[in-house]
């Protein structure tokens, strides 16, 4: 039962994230919001919305730190890992070679906040924790380093971003904005009954695998928190619309560190860091390392396939994935 209740959150999710990414880029382009800035906040936080609603539910509810800290920063590793699924969709060249040097900057604070934590968790393993009441040191930085980066994203992007928005004059033309509103409304509920179902299955699946919480949050409720970046970045590369793909995956896992934050303050038994395990430092790492290759990706622009399928800068991104998952699977045994 635990697995059909898993993939029933996996399809619940997948079906939910698709319309409310439609309905809230609906709404953002009939409110005048849309493009630049509600465009990039819009993409990333709603494909981010099942990861927001995991930590909550983990911490809250079910208190499970492991499994929600496994959920952010597995699910910033396998943002990272839709890169190389992109390569393989993307002919007949190689993807790095047609997308924007512009999300070097968004990949580079994204090293630097994933960095960041994985730091704070080490800290925190060695007992060296500064924490404000229940709340950690490492939450207001991070919610500063967040702020900072969306901020220096939008003014870097702002040209760009402005002029493909000016591509499309109205994409919904039979849709009204109350429609729009009710059915995104809908969409994020699903998502948000799902999300708060994922820490007790994955709770489920821990006891009966006999696994560390810290390894099914990071793999299992990572992957299904995250299928809504998978089917949004690649409808977006159907359309042809390869920036607005690889900027949802970069600006999802700025998103999904904030999201560690809000977890922090709304665990009220003491600093989130000081009741997970270290391990979750292999995920923070790998997911730092990942953002670095994808960094020399976008700056070299190669434009080589291996065998045809993908470039090496993919290559090396899948094998990083791997390393980082056979490592959390000793791990947990």
């Amino acid at each position: 039962m635990v697995w059909i209740e898993f993939a029933l959150c996996i399809l619940a999710i997948t079906f939910a994230g698709v319309r409310l990414s439609r309905y809230g880029d609906a709404i953002a382009d009939k409110t005048g919001l849309g493009g630049t800035w509600i465009g990039v906040i819009m993409l990333a936080s709603v494909t981010s919305l099942p990861e927001l609603v995991t930590g909550i539910s983990s911490v809250m509810v079910v208190d499970t730190p492991d499994i929600a800290l496994g959920d952010i920063l597995g699910s910033c590793v396998f943002n990272l890992l839709i890169i190389v699924l992109l390569d393989a969709l993307h002919r007949p060249t190689s993807l790095y070679s047609k997308v924007s040097e512009g999300h070097i900057v968004a990949a580079a604070f994204g090293v630097m906040m994933i960095g960041f934590v994985a730091f704070s968790i080490l800290l925190s393993g060695q007992d060296l924790r500064i924490a404000i009441g229940h709340v950690g040191i490492y939450t207001p930085i991070i919610i500063i380093l967040y702020l900072v980066s969306m901020r220096t994203v939008f003014l870097y992007e702002r040209n760009r971003m402005a002029a493909y928005v000016e591509l499309e004059e109205d994409p919904y033309p039979t849709l009204t904005l109350s429609q729009a509103i009710i059915q995104y409304m809908i969409a994020a509920l699903i998502i948000v009954v799902a999300g708060s179902f994922l820490p007790y299955v994955g709770q489920e699946m821990a006891v009966m695998m006999g696994w560390h919480e810290s390894f099914v949050g990071t793999l299992f409720i990572a992957f299904a928190t995250s299928l809504p970046e998978v089917v949004v970045t690649v409808a977006a590369l159907r359309l042809g619309a390869v920036d607005m793909a690889i900027g949802n995956l970069l600006g999802s896992n700025l998103f999904n560190i904030a999201i560690l934050a809000v977890d922090d303050l709304l665990y009220l038994k003491g600093p989130l860091f000081a009741d997970i395990s270290i391990s979750h430092s292999i995920s923070a790492v790998s997911a730092t390392m990942m953002t670095g290759v994808a960094i020399i990706g976008l700056f070299y622009r190669s434009t080589i396939r291996v065998l045809r399928t993908v470039g090496w800068v993919s290559i090396f991104l899948f094998c990083a994935y791997m390393l980082n998952t056979v490592i959390l699977y000793l791990y947990a045994h």
